[in-house]
């Protein structure tokens, strides 16, 4: 898929499981469960997919999954899985390495969502994945990660995003931002605070990373809101602000979690918002 200069691939950064009920919230495991059926812990399937921009000058990166420095004992806590998927092998596919990357744009500095930025060299040393490039994060979200709330601190490793600072490779955004006359970011506060959504957008198509406000196709339904929002009435009026644009200009969403959906439109109906539409990325033509 194309957009103003930008073409759209989706990056496949690897497989995780989180448990369903906090995935889902309040909604009953009796329903969530006939799409997303849990394990015997408890945990659904889930992925963990980038949006990879190239342009002629440009190659953005947003998001980029959990990377490989987490311990044994975390990566079997919430499954983690890159024996068929991982960041390098999903940009090899499309001729590109790290080093090519010119902008990383980080919708929040959750582990899922960050972890990728930093890896570990063969003496145990961290280093940058992507030395070449700018990075982007709202600067609220980034004062909370460094000082977050009892609640969600778990959600943050110091080593996936520090390093980016000390090697003066951070760029700290307040608020809803223009990034080129394509690309925009908007701060939202239901998840964390400042979580940073993007939009893509020309005369003739858009398209929304909304990552942890619609981090699944399923999330599309405004009662489907994660255990793990900080403010989930904040995520209820976030939907509320976003979908009926999303439906009324039909607007493409992209799934960041999801491994069976990978974007779909949004219609309203008079029971709620539902998804239509439901493809990969790379096998669209509009």
């Amino acid at each position: 898929m194309k957009i103003g200069n930008y073409t759209l691939h989706a990056v496949q950064t690897g497989l995780f499981r989180l448990d369903g009920g906090a995935m889902f919230g309040v909604v009953p495991k009796s329903l969530w469960s006939k799409t997303n059926p849990a394990d015997d812990r408890n945990r659904i399937d889930m992925c963990m997919k980038a949006l990879l921009l190239v342009s002629d000058k440009k190659k953005i990166l947003i998001d980029n999954g959990v990377g490989y420095k987490m311990s044994e004992k975390l990566n079997d806590i919430y499954g983690v899985d890159h024996s068929e998927y991982t960041l390098e092998k999903s940009l090899a596919a499309i001729n590109l390495k790290q080093d090519d990357i010119t902008d990383v744009i980080l919708t929040h500095l959750h582990f899922d969502h960050v972890g990728g930025s930093t890896y570990l060299d063969p003496d145990g040393s961290l280093k940058l994945t992507f030395p070449n490039a700018a990075h982007y994060i709202q600067k609220k979200q980034w004062e909370w990660a460094n000082n977050p709330s009892e609640r969600d601190k778990a959600s943050y490793f110091p080593e996936n995003f520090e390093l980016i600072q000390k090697t003066k490779h951070l760029n700290l955004i307040e608020g809803d931002y223009k990034f080129d006359d394509y690309i925009k970011l908007h701060a939202i506060n239901g998840h964390t605070p400042s979580q940073q959504i993007v939009t893509i957008q020309d005369d003739n198509n858009a398209l929304m990373y909304p990552a942890d406000l619609i981090p699944m196709a399923a999330h599309v339904q405004l009662p489907y809101i994660m255990g793990y929002d900080l403010f989930p009435l904040t995520t209820l009026e976030e939907k509320k602000k976003y979908l009926p644009k999303i439906a009324e200009e039909n607007w493409l969403l992209f799934f960041e979690h999801d491994p069976h959906a990978e974007t779909a439109r949004v219609e309203k109906t008079e029971k709620g918002f539902k998804t239509v539409d439901v493809k990969e990325l790379s096998k669209r033509n509009d």
